[in-house]
Order: structure tokens, then C-alpha cells, then sequence
């Protein structure tokens, strides 16, 4: 079959998706759950009005940014976890900017404070990166602990520091830094949706140019594929491990500061991870790491999580089946192999009739 590979690219994913959502429904049906009025609640709550829309860009926005940059980890050979920690180290360095140097003007508050998310989150990830490089720590071990130590430090800097009167959450950031604005509120029926959706599609950009069509890009690729092989054709390996490392929590980073700046506009005492970090992980492995698939892949989990909230509205199904979903999905990209080779099988066939 000619360009099989690049039909298997896309084929693979939406299998997966298809799989997921029929195991979904299987479940539904199991336990006596309408998985008919389920989808189509799941649906009209994601994108049945403005407001709906409004949110489901709005999840979108810091997924596309942890995904792109597990992505770039990714491509480089690490499988970076810890992005749920980088992007907490980024929504805390951002809120902590913006109210703490408030009276800067506006453009370079909120520039000020996106940079400090994305410096905060690279600086993070760095650490795991050089420890990877110079000592052949576990990029997986390293990142893990590193997302535990950034939410129990997260924890005692907002309730010691930005915190008022024994509240567990700081004071809103002030106009000049936020992403939200009247005229994108007005435009969605006041859901939160924010400008932070430009800086993730610029990050597409960016990202889709350094890894095919730079020379920092070509270093990742090759010491993804051998890190041995590069190194004897006299790549600074752990030079590229690092970079690789910094850029993938900067990315992170700059995911959790959209969400402090643009969503939540301050920053509270977390009892867990953020979910963007994770989903982003999946969001990446569902597109292949590609920057462009990482957009439609991060869509879909957006509306299955938007959507999934209008399930318990119209119906007992508890919405905890929309994880149940995207677990599955990542199940099957996973075994994406076997989808492949099930579906070679099938085009076999079908050529021989």
C-alpha cells in the first residue's frame, strides 16, 4: 500500500480513539448507564454554545503546552513525567511575579510573569536533566520525585508566603498580568477562556521548526535514536540531554502559567498534581509527539474532559467514566503495535481480493 506509513500514523491514533470510546460505552451499558444520552450529553456540554466552546479552548490552551513538551523530551529519548511538577513551578513563579512586581507596566508584567512560569519550569526539569547526564540517573525516578517535592513546596510557599490571613489560596494577580480579558469573556458567555491559546499555538510553531528544521532539533532526533551513535559522531551528549531537559520544562512551565494567569488567576494549597501535566503526557503519546497532531489530540481530551462534566447533569452516570475513557485510549496507543499490525493484515487482505 503506498504511504502506509503515513496512513498507520494516522489510523493508529484514531483506532485507539474509536476503541476507547466503544469500551466506554461498554462499561456504560454494563452498569445500566445510556451511553447513547451519555456522548451526546458528553458533546453538547463541550461545544453545544459559546460558553462550552469557551471552556473546552480554554483546557485546551496548557494541554497543548505539556504535551509539546513531553514531546520534545520525548524526541530526545527521555520520557519525562515530571510535567506536572514543571508546570506547577511555573503557575507558582508566574503568580509570585505578577504580585510581586505590580507595579511594572502592564506589557511587561504579563511578559514578565510568563517568562518566570517558563524559567521556573525549565530550571526544574534541569535538575533532572543533569542529573541524567552526568550521573545516569533515571530521567522516570528523578522526574517522579521531583513532581512530589514541587507540591509540598508549592504547599509551604503559598500558605507561609501568599496567603492571607490564614487562607490556603494568594491574592488575585493584578489586571496587567492576566490573560483574561472582557472582550474574549464577552465573545464565550464569560466562560474563562484566555489569550494563553496564542502563546500555545505560537508554541506549535516554534516547536514543529526546532525539531525539523534546526540543528538543536537534528541533535535531539539523534541522540533519541543512539545516544552512542551520536556521541562518536561528536555530539555533546549530555549538552543535548540537558537542553533537551530545560526546553521540555519550559514548555511545562509555561502550561502552568497559563493556567495560574488566564485561569485561576492566583494560585491555592494543592492536595494533588495538576491534571495538565499527566493529560499532557497523554495528549502527546496519542499524536506521536507530532507538534500539529498534539492540537486535535489535545481537543478530543479536552471535550471528553469539558464534556464529561455535563454527563452527571443530565443523567446518574458519576463523570468519572470520561477517565475511564481516556484510560483506555491510552491503553490502546500503547499497544498501538498490534493495532498496526492488525490493521496491515487487514490492507493485506483487502489487496489480495
Amino acid at each position: 500500500m503506498p504511504n502506509s506509513s503515513k496512513l498507520f500514523k494516522v489510523l493508529v491514533p484514531l483506532t485507539s480513539v474509536l476503541a476507547g470510546l466503544v469500551v466506554g460505552a461498554i462499561v456504560m451499558a454494563i452498569f445500566g448507564y445510556d451511553p447513547f444520552l451519555n456522548y451526546a450529553s458528553l458533546f453538547t456540554g463541550a461545544l453545544g454554545d459559546a460558553n462550552a466552546i469557551g471552556e473546552t479552548l480554554r483546557e485546551l490552551t496548557p494541554l497543548i503546552l505539556t504535551a509539546l513538551g513531553f514531546s520534545i523530551a520525548s524526541t530526545a529519548g527521555f520520557f519525562n513525567i515530571g510535567g506536572a511538577g514543571q508546570a506547577l513551578m511555573g503557575w507558582m513563579a508566574s503568580v509570585s511575579f505578577a504580585l510581586n512586581f505590580s507595579s511594572l507596566p502592564h506589557w511587561l508584567l504579563l511578559l514578565g510573569s510568563i517568562m518566570a512560569g517558563a524559567l521556573a519550569g525549565g530550571i526544574w526539569a534541569g535538575i533532572a536533566g543533569v542529573l541524567k547526564a552526568y550521573l545516569g540517573t533515571s530521567e522516570v525516578i528523578t522526574t517522579i520525585m521531583l513532581n512530589y517535592i514541587a507540591l509540598y513546596l508549592s504547599s509551604f510557599l503559598v500558605k507561609n508566603f501568599l496567603a492571607q490571613d490564614q487562607s490556603d489560596f494568594s491574592k488575585t494577580i493584578p489586571e496587567g498580568a492576566r490573560l483574561r480579558t472582557p472582550f474574549l469573556e464577552h465573545l464565550t458567555q464569560n466562560s474563562t477562556f484566555n489569550y494563553g491559546i496564542i502563546i500555545s499555538l505560537t508554541m506549535v510553531i516554534v516547536v514543529y521548526f526546532l525539531i525539523k528544521r534546526t540543528k538543536v532539533g537534528y541533535e535531539y532526533r539523534a541522540v533519541g535514536l543512539n545516544d552512542k551513535a551520536a556521541n562518536y559522531a561528536g555530539m555533546n551528549v549530555k549538552k543535548v540531554i540537558i537542553s533537551a531537559m530545560v526546553v521540555s520544562g519550559a514548555l511545562a512551565g509555561l502550561g502552568g502559567a497559563v493556567e495560574g494567569l488566564g485561569n485561576y488567576e492566583n494560585i491555592y494549597v494543592m492536595t494533588s498534581l495538576p491534571d495538565i501535566g499527566f493529560n499532557g503526557m497523554a495528549v502527546s503519546l496519542l499524536a506521536s509527539g507530532n507538534p500539529i497532531g498534539i492540537i486535535f489530540s489535545g481537543l478530543l481530551f479536552s471535550i471528553l474532559k469539558i464534556g464529561g462534566l455535563s454527563i452527571s447533569v443530565v443523567s446518574t452516570t458519576p463523570p468519572e467514566i470520561v477517565d475511564i475513557v481516556i484510560a483506555t485510549i491510552i491503553f490502546f496507543v500503547g499497544i498501538n503495535y498490534v493495532i498496526k499490525i492488525g490493521l496491515e493484515k487487514l490492507s493485506k487482505k483487502k489487496g489480495e481480493g
